[in-house]
């Protein structure tokens, strides 16, 4: 059987016309141009609807068939087969496969494997990043979202004595600084990767529980000590966290800082880690865990309404009645 082609020598533009056909497992290329090689030397291009298939030699020269109908014969005797790659990029039912397992390796990486690729790169990078990149947020925070806080000075100075004296369940506790602002968007605490606990006015306000207030202020210092705000930028810029690995540079992070805090959502893991410490530290300096509860069950009872700033809390920090058994039960 012969197959009519086009011979390029890949060096030059020049078509030449042959035919192609294969004696015991030696192509034969003859007319204008004539040479032989084994056809385990010869790469096949791919089976595509609207172009010519290739033949290419070791030299760089190569055919392009004419004759598809007849190449294709050509190849069934030559025992000629697809890779399996092709043979399901043919089908229209592999691709749809292949799609959806794309679909859902990307899916279950975004949920199980970013995250441990994010506390993995935490751990590596030294805690001064942490501080690098939490300096100047404070100061956004200050111009877009928060207002200088109007609650008297002893009062702010009391909730700090009293947390401070508190003992905390890890050695090794991060220096951290509590502070005081008038929230636009209601009752808020949240950890910057600087330290700084930002505490509003009408958290304290609504709480009216000193007690409760520790259990915030400890919650959010979890969040510092186990570095989770850092984990969560990782996992949202993780390409720039790569970076940051590698070369030292945390402009690319930096950027993403405001975007993170006006839309801080922990995961339930990592809310979880956090409430396992503000347990610990209620135990370790014999605080009643009730009181713990009651943050999320008061919270829980004034953000029913879709608009009310309990509910913006709420929005960040999920209240639950499994998180609440979870406190109430915990040795």
């Amino acid at each position: 059987m012969t197959v009519s082609a086009s011979y390029y020598d890949g060096k030059t533009s020049r078509r030449h016309l042959v035919t192609l056909s294969v004696t015991d497992g030696v192509a034969q290329v003859r007319g204008e141009v004539e040479r032989d090689c084994p056809i385990a030397q010869l790469r096949v291009s791919e089976r595509l609807n609207r172009a010519a298939r290739k033949v290419s030699f070791p030299d760089g020269a190569y055919l392009e068939i004419i004759d598809a109908a007849a190449f294709s014969s050509l190849l069934r005797e030559t025992g000629h087969r697809d890779s399996l790659v092709v043979r399901l990029q043919q089908s229209w039912r592999h691709a749809l496969a292949a799609c959806a397992a794309l679909v859902a390796v990307v899916v279950l990486s975004y949920l199980y494997l970013l995250p441990l690729a994010a506390q993995g790169i935490t751990a590596l990078l030294p805690v001064s990043v942490d501080r690098q990149v939490g300096q100047g947020t404070l100061d956004f925070l200050d111009q877009h979202v928060l207002a200088p806080s109007q609650l008297d000075d002893q009062r702010a100075r009391a909730i700090t004595s009293r947390f401070r004296a508190l003992a905390t369940p890890l050695a090794d506790v991060p220096d951290f600084q509590l502070v005081f602002r008038k929230s636009r968007i209601g009752p808020n605490a949240f950890a910057l990767p600087s330290g700084q606990i930002v505490v509003t006015d009408d958290i304290v306000q609504l709480l009216d529980d000193d007690d409760a207030l520790m259990g915030v202020l400890a919650h959010e210092l979890g969040h510092v000590h186990r570095r989770h705000l850092m984990r969560r930028l990782i996992q949202s810029s993780a390409i720039a966290a790569a970076a940051t690995l590698l070369f030292g540079d945390v402009s690319a992070v930096l950027a993403n800082i405001p975007t993170v805090l006006l839309d801080l959502k922990y995961s339930r893991d990592i809310e979880r880690e956090a409430d396992d410490y503000a347990i610990a530290m209620f135990k370790a300096n014999g605080l009643p865990r009730q009181k713990l509860a009651l943050v999320f069950e008061k919270l829980e009872d004034m953000g029913k309404g879709k608009d009310s700033p309990a509910a913006r809390y709420l929005s960040s920090h999920p209240a639950n009645e499994e998180r609440i058994a979870h406190i109430l039960g915990a040795r």
